[in-house]
């Protein structure tokens, strides 16, 4: 009774809210409900052939995944607060991780009732043999663990009954091995913190775009020369962005593009699943003509793939040929997504007329590469996305969201798709 208590004045404003909806028994039906959008007629070519979207629909599978703009937080742990007998099972959790991780304290003193943290290690070796007696079903793994694709087969071996493995970035590409598909073949489940960067991702899109269309580097050099050049800039409302890789952080930059004004064309592997989004004006397949045609009409392209087997130097020498003249290429994604030789010469022989780019095939850039010596090129250090607080927020998203659905037997946020790679 005093846990019920706690959680009656801790959430009484949210009461009225719940009681509004189809009763407390319906709850899970409104966890993933977003902000209302206008609605515009839009299309969507998976080849060449358009056709007019009907629709927002909510119940549409992109509304899986969390997006801490539009999803209602706090649902799930509001109902295991007032109702911890609806608890169908605890939360054992194992952490791969560094162990001097700050991100990972929400797991020290924020853990909700029901759950525990056994052991943080970085080697399977770290975690004594005496814990498989508790049975562990939890796997928490951030990107700080280093090799982590290479513990990650050794805990899942050592201790079997893991269900559920919760990973701490968006992109799994860091535990990508020959093992990770055995993962899925063996029932496991995988989630990310998909949703949890990409607001600052798509400020960071805008900014890119107005650097070059407001001239930033003229206005600097100009600045330092104490001369008052009087330039004509130009404006966003009216171009074209091009998303390459059309998820949650593609998506808000879409969002953001089209306040400026700009049309969006988009391009995913399942191009039905945007088939009713407004913000998207068209929506493409993937694939080479696709990519192509993508590069063509598109003032800006932003980049926003993950890096899988498919889609590494996806952006070639190809894709960059049949850019539309003075076109700008930004990249957040992932960087081998890009041909970085195609990318350099397509900059150097005057194809595009410039590029930002937060990610790379190599990081840290090493000093010598030609990209360091074009001034057409904005270049920032994989950090487009770290905020102060943003690896404990995606903790703490793992503590508040997906572990009280965990404990409650509910379909959790964010699944990923092993054999994809997202």
């Amino acid at each position: 009774m005093a846990i019920i208590s706690r959680a009656l004045g801790r959430h009484a404003g949210e009461l009225s809210r719940l009681n509004s909806l189809a009763g407390l028994s319906s709850w899970s039906s409104c966890l993933n409900r977003t902000c209302s959008l206008n609605y515009h007629s839009r299309s969507i070519s998976s080849a060449s052939t358009p056709m007019l979207k009907k629709a927002w629909d909510t119940q549409a599978d992109q509304y899986k995944f969390w997006n801490r703009e539009e999803s209602i937080s706090g649902q799930a742990q509001m109902m295991l607060d007032m109702s911890p007998e609806s608890i169908q099972k605890e939360a054992r959790i194992l952490c791969l991780s560094a162990d001097d991780d700050a991100a990972n304290n929400p797991l020290l003193d924020k853990l909700p009732f029901g759950s525990r943290l056994l052991h943080v290690g970085s080697q399977s070796t770290d975690f004594p043999d005496k814990l498989v007696d508790e049975s562990p079903n939890v796997l928490f793994v951030s990107p700080s663990c280093p090799h982590a694709r290479l513990i990650l087969p050794l805990v899942l071996a050592k201790f079997p009954t893991i269900e559920w493995i919760h990973v701490r970035s968006a992109g799994i590409d860091f535990l990508e091995s020959d093992e990770l598909p055995w993962v899925g073949k063996k029932g496991i489940v995988m989630t990310n913190a998909k949703g949890q960067f990409s607001s600052s991702l798509a400020e960071y899109v805008m900014m890119a775009c107005s650097y070059f269309a407001k001239d930033i580097p003229r206005l600097l050099k100009n600045k330092g020369a104490k001369k008052w050049d009087d330039f004509e800039i130009e404006e966003l409302r009216g171009k074209t962005m091009g998303i390459v890789g059309y998820g949650d952080i593609g998506r808000s930059a879409a969002k953001l593009a089209s306040v400026f004004g700009m049309k969006v064309i988009a391009l995913r592997r399942n191009p039905e699943k945007s088939e009713f989004d407004p913000i998207c004006d068209e929506v493409l397949g993937t694939g080479r003509l696709a990519l192509q045609k993508l590069m063509s009409v598109s003032d800006y392209v932003v980049c926003s793939a993950p890096s899988t087997v498919e889609t590494r130097g996806m952006v070639n020498a190809d894709a960059f040929k049949a850019s539309k003249k003075n076109q700008v290429f930004i990249n957040l994604g992932r960087g081998p997504v890009v041909d970085e030789d195609a990318l350099v010469e397509a900059l150097q022989n005057g194809t595009l007329r410039g590029a930002a780019l937060d990610v790379f095939a190599t990081e840290p850039l090493p000093a010598d590469h030609a990209l360091w010596d074009l001034d057409q090129v904005l270049i920032s250090p994989h950090n487009m996305d770290r905020t102060a607080t943003f690896m404990h927020e995606a903790t703490e998203f793992f503590v508040n969201e997906n572990l009280p659905r965990f404990m409650l037997g509910h379909s959790l946020l964010n699944p990923v798709d092993v054999s994809l790679g997202y």
